[in-house]
């Protein structure tokens, strides 16, 4: 029993990485669109990131981990990825979740990895076959299918949802780049996924400080009410979900093929969808129905890659 426990999580650690990190993730989402009601999404993201950097360091020291060689290129990418797929992407998705609650920003989501495609395609040279294309289209309908639904969330309410929904795009397509140039970096380098994470965290946190510096007027933590329940759900969160949940994300492109881990961490939606209904959003069948399209898209696409 122990050796098939043992020879799974051996041979399959990127894809049960690529799981953890999308419970993970519809997890904390549910919590964010919560803080989001209390907290700007530029200082929300900072925070995060600011202190998943201090998680991270104390690993390494515990850990005691070998500094690897960095190389200009790699890191640059890493250092990149993190500007674009955290400091704006995740800033974009806080937008896109004060607006549109949880579920429906994951379902929106899914879009990521077919633009990964479309982006390896592009920038990596990676082809696709007819039959991946036929996923894209078919998550694009999953999605489109719960979207259009009207339903009313006692979660987040929100005047303008196709501002949500223009956040919830922009966030997969800069999650989408920032993936790209992530997995590129970790398949040109022995760099470890903790330090790949703690290089895009520092990324992702260095502009999120600059888009707080040149903002108009400037933003800050000041105007903030802080209570001790606040600030310990913050840093439970950012545990989860930054620490731990791009860790994960970054395991799994490191020891599993792009196309499955991005297929599996795609999965938030189906463990949002028992979070979501227990902080009192109607849960449809619609609802189910459309995760399922998206998810199965998902899965034809990168399966026929």
């Amino acid at each position: 029993m122990v050796e098939q426990i043992a020879f799974w999580f051996d041979n399959f650690k990127g894809e049960f990485a690529a799981l953890g990190a999308a419970f993970l993730w519809a997890a904390s989402s549910s919590i964010y669109a919560l803080l989001g009601q209390r907290i700007p999404p530029l200082q929300l993201n900072l925070l995060k990131g600011l202190i998943a950097i201090a998680f991270i360091f104390f690993t390494l020291i515990v850990v005691a981990q070998k500094t690897p060689e960095f190389d200009l290129l790699p890191v640059s990418f890493l250092l990149l990825s993190g500007a674009i797929g955290i400091g704006l992407g995740d800033t974009a998705y806080f937008s896109a979740l004060n607006c549109l609650g949880a579920r429906r920003t994951l379902l929106l989501e899914t879009l990521a990895p077919p633009m990964t495609a479309i982006l390896a395609f592009v920038f990596l040279g990676e082809s696709l076959k007819a039959v991946a294309w036929c996923g894209i289209l078919l998550t694009i309908l999953g999605v489109a299918w719960v979207i259009t639904e009207r339903t009313v969330s006692l979660v987040v309410s929100s005047a303008n949802p196709m501002q949500g929904i223009i956040w919830a795009i922009l966030a997969a397509i800069a999650q989408a780049s920032g993936a790209v140039l992530s997995r590129f970096a970790l398949i040109e380098s022995d760099i470890s996924p903790l330090w790949s994470t703690l290089l895009r965290l520092v990324g992702g946190s260095a502009i999120v400080i600059f888009l707080l510096l040149f903002s108009r007027p400037r933003q800050g933590v000041e105007g903030i009410q802080w209570t001790g329940k606040s600030i310990a759900i913050i840093i439970l969160t950012a545990f989860g979900s930054t620490y731990l949940g791009i860790w994960l994300q970054q395991t799994s492109l490191k020891f599993a093929p792009a196309g499955i881990a991005q297929t599996l961490t795609a999965t938030s939606p189906l463990f949002v969808l028992p979070i979501a209904f227990w902080l009192g959003e109607k849960i449809s069948f619609r609802a189910v129905l459309g995760v399922l399209i998206a998810v199965v898209g998902i899965g034809i696409l990168f399966g026929g890659r």
